[in-house]
């Protein structure tokens, strides 16, 4: 087939969850033999100029088309529709939309009788940075992607219940992806920080006020330990955010903030934390609560269905937004390390069984060519077929 895929920044790119989705997508569609562009956001990278990285044309097989598109609110607006225009001369057997703002831009490519698969990773219109306009034109974009598109794909049972029952859609379930990391000892973070295997909790991610940070720094601060909170993740997505964050933090010594990090040192973070938390309010399927217990974290999460839905038994949870509970249940922890060790032992093997990319690559395909078949469909009959080799 011949793919493109609107609505991310840019790829290869370690600016958010999208990203990481789109890349994995598109790099198995071309290394399958499929004709993939992706069209690229111009304008900075979100952690600031300091990383933007050379414009490429093309990567692993992937054709990258750079749309101008400043970085701006208005900027998403501009690169959707002037990315859709040029779609509709490049006949593509399907366009892939990502996100709620880009989707709104499908009303146009159905004019152009474009067949268009919707793909929302959260309820963008409720993070509490959108107001006003910017919220109304995200629910404008959930409506077009839940209604116009030919497919609507949501990456939570929550999510389903919310755009089926809002905009009367029949949504369908997809899936992010894991790969099996190499597990790596504390050298880059011991050397920067001070910090060795089981000596802090990890907090990573990109910083912003739905993901929760604030409870865990109030929560952790009544915290009876040693160990310390190390929170990593870049300041220019919500500078103001991260800015409270440090002050409240800048009374208690063992909270450390240590910025965007990438390479090996997002490894080693995650290879020899003694907790990883996910206190957010808000998610569609976290890429880094796949990653930390892929490589063997103990997880503690807020306990909002996208977070539940993923991690079953497998991980400890506290009441959403309850600084309190969320106090107790890492003091519990702190307290008991046979518990968290118990943790560790079993989230690996859990999570690379469930979570698979050419499992849920597999999926887009089949609904990109026709299918109406959820990735826990498809995961299912991967499975079937291993039990009957």
């Amino acid at each position: 087939m011949k793919i493109a895929i609107i609505g991310h920044k840019r790829i290869p790119s370690n600016e958010g969850g999208i990203e990481k989705c789109v890349e994995q997508h598109a790099v198995r569609m071309a290394a399958l033999g499929h004709k993939v562009y992706v069209y690229n956001r111009g304008g900075d990278n979100v952690f600031g100029k300091k990383y933007n990285k050379k414009r490429l044309k093309s990567y692993k097989g992937v054709r990258i088309i750079t749309v101008p598109a400043g970085n701006k609110k208005a900027g998403v607006i501009i690169y959707s529709f002037l990315a859709t225009i040029h779609a509709a001369f490049m006949r593509y057997d399907v366009v892939s939309y990502c996100a709620s703002g880009p989707c709104a831009a499908i009303r146009l490519a159905k004019i152009f009788k474009i067949r268009c698969i919707a793909s929302l990773h959260g309820i963008d219109s409720k993070r509490d940075k959108w107001g006003g306009f910017a919220k109304k034109y995200l629910e404008f974009g959930e409506k077009t992607a839940a209604k116009k598109a030919d497919v609507c794909m949501v990456l939570s049972q929550n999510m389903k219940d919310y755009i089926d029952k809002r905009y009367n859609a029949d949504s369908l379930l997809f899936a992010n992806g894991i790969d099996k990391p190499k597990k790596r000892k504390a050298r880059i973070i011991k050397n920067k920080y001070g910090i060795d295997k089981d000596s802090y909790i990890l907090s990573l991610g990109r910083i912003v006020s739905e993901k929760g940070i604030h409870y865990l720094i109030n929560a952790f601060k009544k915290c009876d330990t040693d160990k310390k909170l190390i929170i990593a993740g870049g300041a220019e997505a919500d500078r103001e955010y991260y800015n409270s964050l440090k002050r409240a933090g800048a009374d208690d010594m063992r909270i450390k903030f240590i910025g965007y990090i990438t390479g090996d040192e997002i490894g080693e973070l995650y290879s020899n934390a003694y907790i990883f938390t996910l206190p957010s309010n808000l998610e569609g399927m976290a890429n880094t609560l796949l990653e930390s217990m892929s490589y063997g974290c103990c997880c503690l999460v807020s306990d909002i269905p996208e977070n539940t839905e993923v991690v079953k038994d497998k991980a400890a949870c506290f009441k959403k937004s309850d600084e309190e509970d969320l106090y107790k249940k890492l003091q519990h922890l702190l307290d008991n390390p046979d518990i968290v060790e118990d943790y560790k032992s079993t989230a690996a093997d859990y999570v690379l069984k469930r979570y698979n990319w050419d499992i849920a690559v597999d999926q887009l395909l089949r609904v990109f060519k026709g299918e109406r078949v959820t990735y826990m469909e498809v995961l299912k009959e991967y499975e079937d077929r291993l039990l009957h080799k």
